[in-house]
This record gives structure tokens, sequence and C-alpha cells, in this order.
């Protein structure tokens, strides 16, 4: 079965996300980070008039709610929090941005192998949706468990909010649109206050690492 969904479009706005993915995990600054994934959230945003049937004035409204909210003010707000905050912008990573980038790619060419394994409508299988999406939540995942600034537990969640939000694609005609506009808030509300967080645990122990957190319990 044929996709419903133009991918003359939609398959670059997806692969796109992906080589976004590995920009990720091969910076050295989070600078470059927030863009690329402000740069995600434009895409995404951008995505919505291709898959939602019937595009109207609300799904215009949401698709320029998202891409403002994602592309534009919520990563202001993250350098306002972070000049604020004080927090050396190199990426301390675990394991270092080439093994990260291993670890990417693995996860991503077993993304693309495996998920038409999964038990999806078969209108969705001969697309990159949800190889993309797994492969962005892998990528969220890697963030968060091998770099240990404060500031990356706010990144993590962004990009393994924006693998939910491709996921969301598949369900697309279904999902309210009151939902979605929820999960923008949430999404803004929790980048909002983890930098208040980020400017809590610098003010207080003087450093932004994550390992500092338990400081704050006195």
């Amino acid at each position: 079965m044929n996709s419903p969904w133009n991918s003359d479009w939609l398959d670059p706005c997806l692969v796109t996300v992906l080589l976004l993915n590995f920009l990720l995990l091969g910076a050295t600054r989070l600078k470059p980070v927030i863009y690329a994934i402000a740069a995600q959230g434009i895409v995404l945003g951008l995505m919505l008039p291709i898959v939602h049937p019937g595009y109207d004035q609300r799904a215009a409204l949401l698709t320029a709610a998202t891409v403002v909210l994602r592309g534009v003010f919520i990563p202001r707000l993250l350098f306002l929090a972070m000049r604020r905050a004080d927090v050396r912008w190199q990426v301390d990573s675990l394991i270092g941005s080439i093994p990260s980038l291993l670890f990417g790619a693995a996860g991503t060419a077993v993304a693309l192998n495996y998920a038409d394994s999964l038990p999806l409508n078969t209108a969705h299988t001969n697309i990159l949706v949800v190889p993309t999406a797994l492969a962005t939540v892998l990528t969220a995942f890697i963030i968060l468990i091998t770099r240990f600034k404060a500031i990356n537990l706010v990144l993590g969640y962004m990009v393994l909010e924006n693998g939910i939000f491709i996921f969301g694609l598949l369900l697309v005609e279904a999902m309210p649109f009151l939902v979605e506009i929820g999960v923008l808030l949430d999404l803004f509300v929790g980048v909002f206050l983890m930098g208040i967080v980020i400017h809590h645990v610098a003010r207080e122990v003087e450093s932004t690492g994550a390992e500092s957190l338990p400081a704050l319990r006195e």
C-alpha cells in the first residue's frame, strides 16, 4: 500500500532530522547543539502541512506555533539561561564525540533495518517516519547518558520530545489539536523550569554539572 503522504517533501525533511542528529552527537560546543535542535524544531513544524489532511487555519496556526516555539523562542530561552548561569560552552562528554557518532550511526542503522518489523499500519512502512523517530529517541538517550552538564538534561529532553513528536505523525489524523498544543506547552514549561534549575545549581554549588544536583537537598 502506498503512503498517503507526499514522500517527495516528507523524506527530505526526515533525512534532515537524521543529519541533525549526527550534528548533535558530533558537536564539541553547545551553541551548534542548540542551533541543531532549533533547526529540528523548524523542520518538524514544516512537516505538519505535509502529513495533515485537510490543512486549514487551525493547522496553519499549529505549524506557526511549532516553528516559533521550537525554532526561535525556546532556543533563545536556553541561550539566556546559559548566559545568566555562566555555563561553559564546551561539550563535556564521557565518551567523546567520535564514539558518540559511532553509537548514533549504529542506532540509526538498527532503526532503519528493524522499523519495518514493528506492527504498524502498512501505509506507513515505506517511509522514514518510524526509523527517524527511533533514531532521534536513541540520540536523546545518548545525550542524556553520556553528557553530565545540567544543560544537557534540557537538550536531551528536547531531542527526546522531537522523536516522540515524529512518532505522533503516525497518529496525526486521530490526535486532537488540543493535545498537540499541550505537548508544546509542556515542552516550554520543562525548558523554563530546567533553566531555573541550571541557574540555581550555578549559584548554590558553583557548578553546572548534573553530579552537583544532590547538593541542593540541603
